[in-house]
């Protein structure tokens, strides 16, 4: 292809790319969409220059109106999450999480966290499971910490607090790093963070998927129930773009001073200064419109479950409320002869406009399955939200999910009914202006 018919050609694909979520039903769980107003931020020119250093300290000149947009974009980071300290120059959530496994420990030291069947995310694994299984786990693989892993229920989905205790105390780590990426229930971290400390362990926490939800007063508040510093992404829960954020509080200057040095020139160089203006918009709008927005997510977790309970299938966590975030588990393991598994539902449903992705549970190596087509699917019910949906809604998503999975009805019927269906819900809620389309396409070039 020729210089020019490269262009066309991308371009024709972002297009289709927002076709498709402007028909689809979109439930991957760690995905959210952002307002217009945070989309204008990550188009201006601070994404052209560099400001190596902290904002007021910089290594580079013109950079007088992007320092005082990350100094409002930390204040509002404070004020959110009850913090003394914010540093959002992380690019990422894995990122972010290196920063503080980078400050508070060092190559060798035993870190404890959850396991990646357990819902544990790939940024706290070790370099190798046990079985070789899976590689590359960040805290492992690129910090070399000795990976040990807090003992879970697993038919709970739930820390085990009795013997995470006992695990502590016979291990010492140097670092107990809370946090999941099925991260349906709240952490012991009030019963837990104490053990550990004690022990000389920094006890920190990863709020990658549920920090919209803690900075709207839900779920929990890891910094005032004993964590000393959160890592986290801001484009789950929380609808800003793709990025990073560490929040801290403690009585020592040292700690954030390690937590600095950490991002830069540990962890970045450049920082994606447009996308630090657009988490200031996108904190302003929790600020503004989070009370409402979370509630709904939690009704509508919930709601969700109930029904695709009703309509058949097995939602994990059903003893404890199935969950108590945007997130939700389904075992589809009793339905491989009628529908396949993880892998084959999540291709099913995709051909349907249905987006979800495949996960493991907690059992499935066990009993002889593995990541690539596990016994499981997640959703998440944030995006879907934030296009105004309820708890009505939920019911007619579960039956559609149903007549792909277990009535197995066919897929051209279905789309049709999505599509339908979706037509209905095409604006965003929870932000300054809802007035424009979702997923428009916003050409620059005509």
């Amino acid at each position: 292809m020729k210089g020019k018919e490269i262009v066309q050609t991308i371009r024709q694909k972002m297009k289709d790319h927002h076709s498709l979520f402007e028909r689809a039903i979109p439930l991957i769980a760690s995905e959210n969409i952002t307002s217009k107003e945070v989309r204008e931020a990550t188009l201006c020119d601070f994404s052209h220059r560099y400001a190596e250093g902290w904002p007021g300290e910089r290594v580079y000149a013109g950079c007088q109106y992007i320092d005082d947009v990350e100094f409002i974009c930390m204040d509002l980071a404070k004020e959110i999450f009850k913090a003394d300290f914010a540093d959002v120059r992380p690019t990422s959530g894995v990122v972010a999480n290196l920063v503080l496994y980078s400050a508070f420990s060092k190559p060798g030291d035993i870190s404890m966290s959850i396991s990646i069947p357990n819902g544990g995310h790939i940024s706290t694994g070790p370099l190798m499971t046990s079985k070789g299984a899976f590689m590359g786990g960040t805290a492992g693989a690129v910090r070399g910490l000795n990976v040990k892993y807090i003992p879970s229920d697993r038919k709970r989905l739930m820390i085990d607090v009795e013997k995470a205790e006992e695990a502590i105390k016979e291990l010492k780590p140097k670092l107990l790093h809370f946090g999941a990426s099925v991260f349906l229930f709240p952490h012991p971290i009030k019963e837990l963070a104490p053990v550990a400390k004690d022990l000389g362990a920094t006890v920190t926490y990863d709020a990658a998927h549920v920090s919209g939800l803690i900075a709207c007063g839900y779920f929990q508040d890891p910094l005032n129930e004993g964590a000393e510093a959160m890592a986290f992404s801001t484009h789950k829960t929380m609808f800003g773009p793709q990025h990073g954020c560490v929040v801290a509080t403690s009585d020592k200057e040292e700690f954030y001073d390690k937590i600095k040095r950490a991002t830069f020139p540990g962890m970045t160089s450049n920082h994606h200064l447009h996308n630090v203006a657009a988490l200031a918009i996108a904190l302003a709008e929790i600020k503004e419109f989070g009370k409402d927005y979370g509630g709904q997510i939690i009704k509508n977790s919930y709601a969700l479950a109930k029904a695709l309970e009703e309509e058949g299938f097995t939602v994990c966590g059903k003893e404890n409320g199935y969950t108590k975030s945007h997130t939700l588990l389904v075992d589809i393991s009793s339905l491989q002869e009628k529908a396949g598994l993880g892998k084959d539902i999540e291709e099913d449903l995709e051909k349907a406009d249905i987006i979800l992705n495949r996960n493991l549970l907690p059992w499935d190596m066990f009993e002889g399955r593995n990541y690539l087509n596990p016994g499981g699917i997640r959703m998440g019910v944030s995006e879907v939200t934030r296009l105004g949906m309820k708890e009505g809604e939920m019911k007619e998503i579960a039956n559609l999910i149903r007549c792909v999975v277990i009535d197995r009805e066919d897929i051209k019927k279905v789309v049709k009914d999505v599509n339908n269906f979706r037509k209905d819900y095409q604006q965003l809620h929870y932000c300054f202006s809802s007035n424009e389309d979702a997923y428009k396409y916003i050409e620059i070039v005509k």
